[in-house]
């Protein structure tokens, strides 16, 4: 029943998880924090990002083993030819193999809920139409915490509702391991993401609609409690850290867009006629999993903004189990209950063309532009403008994250307004010189010509003292020679006077 869900979540993640070679900021992030040794890790998280700090650790672990045996001093690194010792820009597949693999995880978990709730091929069309969601497909081939989340979510379901089955099976029989179970899921899940919290009110409205005993209520609550006792900790310090979300604003129009189709259409599909195996229905969790935790986010963003339809990804899971049972009853087989072959093949003929629709984003997901920016592309066009010993500036500071990604690229140029880098100042970007050293850097750089890197023309304008003094330096003292727009990001070379303008030509 979960192989062919899994089975195709694995053939969808697995279909251009290279993506060309391009990767956007945040996976920068990921690679370059899961590179750092453990102290240099946790110096930075005292400073910035503490909420992907257990992620962050993880991917640490992962790759020092990835690089023990596939490396170029690995024990099969030969003979894959030392693939991790090329930057990240050669190769990105390590990094985002443990999102692929958590993702089948959540697939074959939703299969196997799905079952648990109605039954196999409630479980299998749950499962498949879990992997064909376009968000999905997404986060499984990012290198982000957010499929890890997602398959914790799913499968802390599991025990809840085996829990529920047992309870009303077996009133005497202990669930301690069960509950053991569901606390450790749901706690990680909150650790890896603190947004995950908002999946226990989910599993709440499930266990009241499914009617259970009070003893078992009053279990859960006292779970629950526990659970937000583990995360309060890191809750408590990340607020520190809140300056971190001051560039969301209002939600993305097309993640808004997705989510009402899906919500609206899951609605849909809870009004077909469901069975249920046991006390907690299809519907008493599906409903809730699609609905309640980006509503309570949407709650929150009016008071402070906090959407982003990633942080709640399990949304996805709720609609595929909706999905799935409606299905199951579209499609069973012919002759049962009536179903007759000419409109099942209708509806067959539906679904297919409902598959096809989807294929022109599958192929997008699987492109660059699909993403924010491409370090990639700036890097290339890096080394079209740049020459030996010109100067660098980043506009804003922020975007030196892409330096990580290719460091080859940027190792011959002078980052003028650099004082300490990322990793020895316990930070993301670096720490900059003052904005009167900046200046004075920039006007003494030995080439005259200085390559700048950032968002172009039209992007926002830091406010702090090193920003106005690169823009106020770079209008008064130099001369635009080129420029090149690339994807999520732009690049430029300035010059002191015209003639130095030619004095490297563009390297291709």
């Amino acid at each position: 029943m979960t192989p062919v869900p899994a089975a195709l979540m694995c053939a969808l993640g697995v279909w251009g998880l290279r993506r060309d070679g391009a990767m956007w900021r945040d996976e920068i992030v990921t690679y370059d924090m899961a590179h750092r040794a453990p102290a240099a890790l946790w110096a930075t998280l005292h400073h910035i990002d503490v909420v992907h700090g257990l992620y962050y650790a993880l991917m640490h672990l992962w790759f020092t083993a990835y690089e023990a045996v596939l490396g170029p001093g690995g024990l099969l690194g030969p003979a894959f030819g030392g693939a991790v010792g090329r930057t990240l820009g050669e190769d990105v597949i390590a990094l985002r193999l443990p999102s692929l693999a958590a993702m089948i995880a959540a697939t074959a978990g939703v299969a196997l809920l799905g079952d648990l709730l109605v039954g196999r091929r409630t479980g299998r069309w749950a499962g498949i139409a879990f992997a064909l969601l376009p968000p999905v497909q997404q986060y499984a081939q990012e290198g982000r915490s957010y499929a890890l989340v997602c398959a914790l979510v799913v499968w802390s379901c599991h025990p809840l509702v085996r829990i529920a089955v047992r309870t009303r099976q077996e009133p005497g029989r202990s669930c301690r391991a069960l509950w053991a179970g569901y606390t450790a899921l749901t706690l990680t899940a909150c650790l890896l993401h603190e947004f995950a919290v908002l999946v226990l009110p989910v599993h709440g409205t499930a266990l009241v609609l499914g009617r259970l005993p009070r003893r078992t209520l009053r279990t859960w609550a006292l779970t629950a409690a526990g659970v937000l006792a583990g995360l309060a900790p890191l809750a408590l310090y990340s607020t520190r850290q809140s300056g971190q979300l001051s560039w969301l604003v209002w939600p993305d129009p097309l993640q808004l867009l997705t989510f009402a189709v899906l919500a609206a259409t899951g609605i849909a599909c809870s009004r077909a006629r469901i069975r249920s195996r046991g006390p907690i229905g299809l519907r008493a969790l599906g409903l809730p999993l699609l609905l309640l935790p980006t509503l309570l986010l949407f709650l929150l963003s009016s008071a402070e903004p906090a959407y982003v339809d990633r942080y709640v990804l399990s949304y996805t899971a709720g609609f595929a189990l909706l999905a799935g049972a409606a299905l199951a009853r579209l499609l069973r087989p012919a002759g049962e209950e009536g179903q007759s072959g000419a409109r099942l093949r209708r509806r067959a003929l539906a679904l297919a063309l409902v598959v096809v629709g989807l294929l022109p984003v599958d192929v997008r997901l699987r492109m660059p532009v699909s993403r924010v920016d491409d370090a990639t592309a700036v890097a290339r066009a890096v080394r079209a403008l740049a020459g030996p010993g010109d100067g660098l500036l980043f506009l804003p500071a922020r975007r030196r994250v892409w330096v990580a990604a290719h460091p080859d690229t940027y190792r011959d140029l002078r980052d003028l307004a650099l004082r300490r880098d990322p990793a020895a100042s316990g930070t993301l970007y670096g720490t900059e010189r003052s904005g009167d050293a900046v200046s004075d850097r920039m006007l003494t750089t030995p080439t005259g010509r200085i390559v700048v890197v950032g968002d172009g023309p039209g992007g926002p304008d830091d406010p702090n003292d090193q920003e106005i003094a690169k823009r106020t330096t770079l209008r008064d003292a130099f001369t635009l020679c080129r420029s090149r727009t690339v994807h999520g990001g732009w690049v430029a070379l300035y010059a002191r006077t015209g003639p130095e303008c030619g004095a490297q030509g563009e390297r291709r």
